[in-house]
């Protein structure tokens, strides 16, 4: 035992040198942070850029579908300033009626409430013309249910029926009430995050492989049953011309603009696509748009925050005691990180259009806000790494203590004149002895 506790603290000690100043408590808090920061004004910024023609043409206005994007950021982001200062306790208690919560709101879909676009159902019209997505609170929802379920099974994920009952029935149940609204491609980022969670809590490999494969089957037949679907199974694997009217045509023209923003991109604002040449391009084909304006250093720059991301979650889950932060983190990061690549692939033509956003940079209000307040509670779960909430406080106060003495702060506390008269005193001798 000295021996593997040594070797431990050898491997620690590597890493630290390696990673240096990256090594710090607070390094997953601030890369958090950081990332998620850039990669939203970048997405404020490319759907100003990717929707400023057609918001002209339908509304009058070019920034419309921009004003509305902003609307939904400044919305989401207190929502995560919040959750990101709740304790751990706080979302182990809400897991169970979260999940309640999202599945009864993802049901108004089918109470009547519910309006579609592009063949999905998976919209409500809530009072005040306001639109929302109830899948994407299902994700959230669904992530900390799952740790906090994980977590409590953990010594007994060796046998089945540990693992099946009951994370896969309310899972499917909740995975169920998307696809009744015709939503595979949220329904398969739903799977992704559950796999995810498992993958962390320690479900054995050869489950995941029974599990892949009825997946697999389920995916088959959706695809099989639905014509719709079918039709751009088809288009993605070349069976058609690309007419204005075929689906292979967005996957097309998102392809053009890529190849045509070269290393360097043609400039903020000077696409080519976006004049109505492809369909939603502020929507599940603005990385094309980025592409085509910000050219390959563009797209390596969102595919490295992304990367950031992931290696912050990860540090979290490797880093923090608590079994349910290790598989709810688990989960945000296969749902976040996972959308992110199903988006791209989807772009760049390696696999069929299934309309899933581009987390942080795609025009949506629902998965906007979600997204931010999923990555508010992974920030929580940082701030509770070992060390981190007592470096964070320590820096606060240094940060204090410099805006003080460029009298930006408070300023030094005021010296006692009582004191002060006796110290006076004393130093001349007055005093009794």
């Amino acid at each position: 035992m000295p021996q593997d506790a040594a070797a431990e603290t050898a491997s620690a000690r590597a890493r630290g040198s390696l990673l240096g100043h990256w090594n710090s408590v607070v390094t997953s808090y601030y890369v958090l942070i950081g990332a998620s920061a850039l990669l939203l004004v970048i997405g404020l910024v490319m759907v100003l850029s990717s929707s400023s023609v057609e918001s002209l043409d339908k509304n009058g206005n070019a920034y419309a579908v921009f004003l509305d994007q902003a609307k939904f950021a400044l919305v989401g982001l207190p929502i995560a300033i919040v959750l990101s200062r709740l304790p751990v306790r706080f979302f182990k208690r809400i897991a169970w009626p979260a999940l309640g919560a999202a599945v009864a709101f993802q049901s108004l879909v089918f109470l009547g409430l519910g309006t579609g676009a592009g063949g999905n159902t998976n919209w409500v019209r809530l009072p005040g013309g306001i639109t929302a997505q109830p899948s994407e609170t299902i994700k959230l929802a669904l992530a900390l249910w799952l740790g906090a379920v994980l977590a409590r099974k953990q010594p007994y994920l060796e046998q089945w029926k540990h693992v099946f009952v009951p994370a896969v029935p309310v899972a499917g149940l909740a995975i169920g009430a998307v696809l009744l609204g015709h939503d595979l491609g949220t329904a398969l980022v739903l799977c992704v995050l559950v796999a995810g969670a498992m993958f962390v809590a320690g479900v054995p490999l050869r489950m995941f492989a029974v599990a892949g494969a009825l997946a697999g089957a389920a995916v088959a037949a959706l695809v099989l049953l639905s014509p719709n679907r079918m039709q751009r199974i088809g288009s993605w694997l070349g069976g058609d011309e690309c007419s204005a009217s075929a689906d292979c045509y967005q996957t097309l023209h998102g392809s053009w603009g890529l190849a045509s923003g070269g290393i360097g991109g043609l400039g903020l604002g000077q696409s080519r696509e976006k004049w109505s040449y492809l369909p939603a391009a502020h929507n599940d084909f603005i990385f094309a748009i980025l592409g085509e304006e910000l050219g390959l250093v563009g797209t390596l720059i969102v595919l490295g925050l992304f990367g950031l991301l992931a290696f912050a979650m990860i540090r979290v889950i490797s880093r923090h005691p608590d079994p349910f932060v290790k598989v709810a983190t688990g989960a945000v990061l296969a749902w976040i990180v996972g959308q992110a690549f199903v988006n791209i692939a989807v772009v760049i033509g390696l696999a069929p259009v299934i309309g899933v956003p581009l987390p942080l940079v795609s025009a949506g209000g629902s998965a906007l806000i979600m997204t931010l307040a999923a990555l508010g509670v992974v920030i929580a779960f940082a701030r509770d790494e070992p060390g981190a909430a007592d470096a964070l406080a320590a820096r606060a106060g240094a940060v204090r203590r410099s805006l003080a003495v460029v009298g930006l702060g408070r300023g030094p506390a005021r010296p006692d004149r009582s004191r002060t008269a006796a110290s006076s005193t004393t130093s001349r001798g007055g005093g009794r002895a």
